[in-house]
């Protein structure tokens, strides 16, 4: 005699079996991804960027502050340290400006810049806000505030915000008096 079959007995493979599929379906690895874009500049590459995108102009106005002869034998040495390679000391040397003159927009952006050079690309981009803070608002100083901070949020893929910083730029081009 054939032994009977109810329906438990007949539900309980069919359950082992979907779970056997689920499990090798959880096995199979999903689509690769597409590759992510490694941003390969390097921080000179960015400092490059800024010098270009400040450019002098002749044609427009640049106020330029008086400055303490000890701020600028400071700026001296780091300028001559950052020549060598040294940017520790540089950024020291800019460290020590800024504790005699802390808002001074032009040593605020010169650090920012050492700070981008360094790979330091939160610090570059908080000195260049504060360099803006503190009215730098129009000319070549103004664009080198921007760029960097544009570069600053580049670095950091940050792309959304680096175009706001881009289109800051265009608004430091203040034209100067046209005398005849």
């Amino acid at each position: 005699m054939m032994p009977m079959m109810n329906a438990n007995s007949l539900i309980r493979p069919a359950v082992v079996a979907l779970a056997a599929g689920l499990l090798l379906s959880a096995c199979i690895s999903a689509p690769p991804s597409a590759p992510k874009v490694v941003d390969s500049t390097t921080p000179a590459q960015r400092l490059a960027a800024v010098d270009a995108i400040a450019g002098v102009d002749d044609t427009e106005l640049s106020v330029q502050p008086l400055r303490d002869a000890q701020v600028d034998d400071l700026r001296e040495t780091a300028i001559a340290k950052r020549k060598a390679g040294d940017l520790a000391g540089a950024a020291e040397a800019l460290n020590q400006a800024l504790l005699l003159v802390d808002n001074d927009p032009g040593i605020l952006q010169e650090r920012a810049e050492i700070a981008l050079l360094q790979g330091d690309w939160s610090r570059a981009e908080s000195l260049a806000k504060m360099a803006v803070d503190l009215g730098s608002r129009t000319g070549p100083l103004c664009r080198r505030h921007w760029a960097t901070i544009e570069q600053s949020r580049l670095a950091r893929a940050e792309k959304e915000n680096a175009v706001s910083a881009h289109a800051q730029i265009e608004g430091c081009t203040v034209p100067g008096i046209k005398r005849y």
